[in-house]
Parts: C-alpha cells; sequence; structure tokens
C-alpha cells in the first residue's frame, strides 16, 4: 500500500514524545475541522496513520501498565487498613477513598486511550481498503489485501484483550466504592470489621484483573512489535 509506506521511507519517523508533539500541533491547526485534516497536518511530517496507531496502542498499554500498579496498590492499602486493629477511622477514610479516587482515574485514561486506538484504526483500515483499488499491479494487491487481513486480524487480538481488561476495571472499583460509602456513613469499628468480610471478594476481583492487564499489555506489545 503506497501511502502508507513510500512516505515514511522517505522522511523521518517521529514516535513517543515527539509524535505526541507534532500530533498536538497537527490538533491545534485541525481543532475547528475535522479528522482528515488532523491527518493531513501529521502527513506533511511524514507520520501516517500506520505511526499514530502504533503510537496510541503505546499509550494504552502505558495506561493500562499505570492502572494495574494503581489497583495493586489500592489493594495493598485496603489490606493494611482493614487488618490493623486501632488507628484514626478518619485517617482510614481518607486513605482508601484517596486510592478509590486515584484507580477511577486511571481506569478513565484507560478508556480514553483505548478509544483513541480504536478511532485511528478504523481511519486506518478505511484507507488501506479504498486504496486497493488503487493498485494496478494484481500481485502487489493481493499481497496489500493479505497484509490488511493479517494486520487487522492481530489488531482484533489486542483490542479484544484491552477490552476485556478494561470491563474487568469496573467490578472492582465498584467493590472500592461501596467500601469508601461504607466508611463515608458509619466511621465505627463496626465498619472496619465490614470491610474486612469484604477483603477476600476484592483480593479476587484484583487479582483477575490484573491477570487480564497483564495479558493485553502482552498482546499491545506483540502488535507494536509487529508494526516495527
Amino acid at each position: 500500500m503506497t501511502s502508507m509506506t513510500t512516505t515514511s521511507r522517505t522522511t523521518f519517523r517521529c514516535r513517543g514524545p515527539a509524535l505526541r508533539s507534532l500530533a498536538a500541533l497537527a490538533f491545534t491547526a485541525a481543532l475547528s475541522s475535522c479528522s482528515t485534516a488532523y491527518y493531513g497536518a501529521l502527513e506533511q511530517f511524514g507520520i501516517e496513520k500506520r505511526d499514530i496507531l502504533v503510537d496510541r496502542v503505546e499509550d494504552a498499554r502505558d495506561a493500562q501498565n499505570d492502572a494495574k500498579e494503581q489497583f495493586s496498590s489500592a489493594l495493598d492499602r485496603y489490606r493494611s487498613v482493614v487488618t490493623v486493629d486501632g488507628g484514626d477511622l478518619e485517617e482510614t477514610y481518607d486513605a482508601i477513598n484517596s486510592e478509590y479516587e486515584r484507580s477511577e482515574q486511571r481506569a478513565q485514561a484507560v478508556t480514553d486511550r483505548i478509544d483513541s486506538v480504536e478511532q485511528v484504526a478504523e481511519d486506518l483500515f478505511e484507507e488501506w481498503e479504498d486504496e486497493l483499488a488503487d493498485y494496478s499491479d494484481a500481485g502487489l494487491r493481493r499481497r496489500s489485501e493479505s497484509l490488511l487481513r493479517d494486520t487487522r486480524s492481530h489488531y482484533q487480538q489486542v483490542m479484544s484483550a484491552m477490552r476485556r481488561a478494561e470491563g474487568a476495571m469496573y467490578p472492582v472499583l465498584t467493590l472500592f466504592q461501596d467500601q469508601v460509602l461504607v466508611l463515608r456513613h458509619n466511621l465505627n469499628a463496626r465498619a472496619i470489621g465490614a470491610l474486612e468480610n469484604e477483603l477476600g471478594s476484592i483480593e479476587r476481583a484484583t487479582a483477575d484483573l490484573i491477570a487480564e492487564m497483564e495479558r493485553a499489555i502482552a498482546e499491545a506489545s506483540a502488535f507494536i512489535d509487529s508494526m516495527a
């Protein structure tokens, strides 16, 4: 597919912070226009949709890793405050509530990153499909079609894994939110006892979540390597 390869071979390839800086400039330039203007602005720097897709998958992977660490931290904090007698109940509430709020923010960041991956992937595959008709060489067209099928199939595996991990975050958040509400409305020793009764459920749900996230992170890393 000529539009995906020719420009990136003859110009520099931006990744990571450099691509994000150029993307911010392109976004500013196209703020009142459509995504076509956004992509067109980046293409002036030799950045194709393929590059944007890889960069956004990297961002989604990193966001999931950050969320995984935050949910682990929240579980550790929850475990520490419900299994130790004594302590200030207001401090206990503040500690658990802070961990819940940080976990909620990390979860939203994961959702936003995955949505941005999905958007550019749809645009990339639509363009790729359309440009197959531009080939005059039937052999090259078949090779491009085959590459498109393989890339789309691998992408769908990544997206499925990321969406499963995303979905696993919200039951854990709900469990944490319930415990925060218990503490907020019942700042007494019996409330701490009720939290301890839920510890096993939260531990199991968090373990399932972390396993799903690790699978999604591995899938994303493999996809990035395959697109390099």
